[in-house]
């Protein structure tokens, strides 16, 4: 009898979880087409601006001395994970859209994934990273400079993604990236395990928001401190640069946040209990916390530009440089096409042939006798 009822259940176990993706499938394309069209521009508008601004974070990290330091090395690890899911599974996701479905393979589909997962956690460890980094500039300014060493800087940078990607690996034994039908995307099924789900949450989400949290608060104090005037054992000066840089990137870790909690929530709330809350989430309501989710990944540049003086200036020298460069040779070709036309116009005449004088003059007699009356 036992081994009948473990029989029985390895055969119903896949049933169901096969009729749960078929139900799956039927409610991600039982949708209207003004959805699509919304979920399509967003994500197209997500892509573009993400491979634009993070190219030009980059750029002008490289181009402007003034960027080139410790803290911007991790803003430059950032912008790459941003760029990592603009380049490959954010146009697979558009392809799954368009095509009401998944039809690239089982491989593409773990590889997007995959990569899906490297951008997310990798923006929320470079995020607590530079969380860190701001902290010990301001709050332990006089040992910053020996523990930030560009050496150090980099093998911290090697460190993060070193990191995300043992954070990632657990994944592939779980089984837990699959196609979601309902996001058109090859993501974390929070349905898989829920210990895994709430490990994953913890450890990728709520603790790196609790330490970026720690860090950030510890700054506001000295910083109001510094402003009330009131004197420390260790209170460095705080120039209105460094306070300009510290909100730039606690506006990037503020949005973070708000960007990734409810997709967050809902994964630990259905884990804690998936009886009573998974069918209680409404999916219009996953939907949209994913895709808020993917549009984070093209906010961070707009920041920058927007909050950081030295990142809009040098904004403004590359599209300015692309721009006159453009013009530049869109008027030479311009000027050699008109003048290879003018040159096909202006044809040399035909030549004469040649005369002889002798033959010249009597034709001339001939013409005058001719004239005569």
């Amino acid at each position: 009898m036992p081994d009948t009822l473990t029989l029985i259940q390895n055969r119903t176990e896949p049933q169901l979880e096969q009729q749960l993706e078929r139900t799956l499938a039927t409610e991600g394309s039982a949708r209207p087409a003004w959805v699509i069209a919304i979920l399509a521009s967003v994500l197209i508008f997500t892509t573009v601006v993400d491979v634009l601004g993070n190219l030009l974070v980059i750029i002008s990290v490289f181009r402007n001395r003034k960027l080139r330091n410790a803290g911007n090395v991790f803003v430059v690890s950032l912008a790459f994970a941003d760029l990592v899911v603009a380049f490959y599974p954010y146009p697979l996701v558009l392809y799954a859209l368009f095509h009401d479905g998944w039809a690239l393979g089982n491989t593409q589909c773990t590889v997007s994934g995959f990569l899906m997962g490297l951008s997310v956690i990798g923006s929320i460890f470079n995020i607590t990273g530079i969380a860190v980094n701001r902290y010990c500039y301001i709050c332990h300014s006089f040992s910053y400079s020996r523990l930030y060493s560009y050496r150090n800087t980099l093998l911290f940078v090697a460190l993060i993604w070193l990191l995300t990607v043992v954070a990632i690996v657990p994944n592939f034994f779980v089984g837990s990236l699959r196609y979601d039908p309902r996001v058109y995307s090859c993501t974390f099924a929070q349905n898989v395990s829920s210990s895994y789900t709430v490990a994953v949450v913890v450890i990728h989400f709520l603790v790196p928001i609790a330490v970026v949290t720690f860090c950030y608060l510890r700054i506001w104090v000295l910083v109001i401190q510094v402003r009330r005037k009131v004197k420390t054992e260790e209170c460095p000066r705080l120039r209105p640069s460094d306070l300009r840089n510290f909100i730039t990137m606690f506006v990037v870790f503020v949005l973070f946040a708000i960007c990734w909690a409810p997709l967050n929530l809902i994964g630990l709330a259905v884990a804690i209990d998936p009886s009573h809350v998974g069918p209680h989430i409404p999916e219009w309501l996953f939907v949209v916390s994913y895709f808020m989710a993917y549009f984070n990944s093209c906010l961070n540049a707009i920041i920058y530009g927007l909050l950081n003086r030295n990142f809009r200036s040098e904004y403004k020298r590359i599209v300015t440089s692309v721009w006159v460069t453009r013009l530049f040779v869109t008027e030479t070709s311009r000027a050699a096409t008109d003048g290879r036309s003018m040159k096909s116009k202006q044809s040399p005449p035909p030549p004469t042939p040649p005369h002889n004088n002798n033959e010249s003059l009597r034709d001339r007699v001939n013409e005058e006798r001719n004239m005569a009356p």
